[in-house]
């Protein structure tokens, strides 16, 4: 036989052997189909569960975020929640430091009275815009939700009995809300 001969008949016993391991490893797959079938929903359920809590896992901490951004921003909202009032009242500041520097020089105190008032008044609108209101407590019927009520005077006419006869310190209405109990006497 010849070399080409040989190399041949190796070649096509080498194609055997490996149809033949093909073949066996065909029939150990076909005698093993119950057996992956679980295998292959117990992966399926196992990829399932990974897909599921990767998907938790995700967002509980997107979730976790969004807690904290909100908590920062509300501290940021509260720490910068007067700027609007503090903007606008700044040129009423300025006011008052020019009214200062006028008054070391002025000698007319009528004048000095009208640029008081004149500032009093600024302050005021620029208050009442953002919300801000006097009480108006002097003769009203004594509320504990308006008012504090610091001490108690006999009554100067049967009418003033249960009302407010003096006020010491205005009390101010935010929005509607109380921001400041007006301290007043109460006639009995």
């Amino acid at each position: 036989m010849s070399k080409k001969d040989t190399n041949e008949e190796e070649i096509i016993r080498d194609e055997e052997n490996v149809n033949e391991q093909e073949n066996m490893e065909q029939d150990e797959e076909s005698s093993n189909d119950a057996p992956t079938e679980e295998l292959t929903d117990l992966e399926k359920k196992e990829i399932e569960y990974k897909e599921l809590h990767d998907k938790y896992i995700r967002l509980f901490s997107e979730f976790d975020n969004f807690r904290k951004r909100t908590a920062k921003e509300k501290l940021e909202l509260s720490l910068n929640a007067g700027g609007d009032v503090m903007k606008q009242i700044i040129p009423t500041l300025d006011d008052f430091d020019r009214a200062i520097a006028n008054n070391e020089n002025a000698e007319d105190i009528n004048s000095v009275k009208e640029g008081f008032t004149l500032i009093h008044h600024k302050l005021t609108q620029t208050l009442t815009a953002k919300g801000l209101k006097a009480m108006e407590s002097l003769g009203e019927a004594f509320d504990v939700n308006k008012h504090e009520a610091l001490t108690q005077i006999p009554a100067p006419s049967e009418d003033l009995k249960g009302k407010v006869v003096d006020v010491i310190e205005k009390g101010y209405l935010l929005n509607d809300k109380v921001l400041r109990f007006a301290k007043v006497v109460v006639g009995q």
